[in-house]
């Protein structure tokens, strides 16, 4: 059982958990955040970032922009650092616990993945969400084999 609960379960679990860490330290360190992404969120402001930035007025637009995406880089890395602790064997052993962590992980999955396709459509991100639910719904699938 342990070993089936490692594999199948939490391993899947774990490496959502760290690309949600990576992505959370990829905003904080970046230079130029918002450029993560940047085809999405320029078809989202109907214009390019240059032409943003040109427009008087905007010459502090850039140090917002980082302002702000540090925080989500932040929260995003909390995020998945609260996830790899409470993936442990001690926890998930628990199955009143495994179900409590993959309906809250359920739902963040499930509400990024319908949030980007209502406001950045074309983002890159998505591709690396459908990952993450393709993982987390192995290790649904398991826990209730389980």
């Amino acid at each position: 059982m342990e070993n089936k609960l490692n594999r199948f379960i939490k391993y899947p679990v774990l490496i959502i958990s760290v690309v949600i860490c990576i992505s959370g330290i990829r905003w904080l360190i970046s230079p130029e955040p918002w450029i993560l992404d940047q085809v999405a969120n320029e078809e989202r402001l109907a214009m390019t970032f240059n032409e943003l930035f040109l427009i008087e007025g905007n010459d502090t637009l850039g140090a917002y922009l980082k302002q702000i995406y540090r925080f989500l880089g932040l929260y995003v890395l909390g995020t998945g650092l609260i996830l790899l602790v409470f993936a442990s064997n001690k926890f998930f052993k628990n199955k009143s616990f495994r179900n409590k962590y993959l309906s809250v992980l359920g739902i963040l999955l499930f509400s990024n993945i319908l949030l980007a396709y209502f406001w950045i459509p074309s983002s890159h991100f998505i591709y690396i969400m459908w990952g993450a639910i393709l993982l987390y719904l192995g290790s649904l699938y398991n826990h209730t084999k389980l």
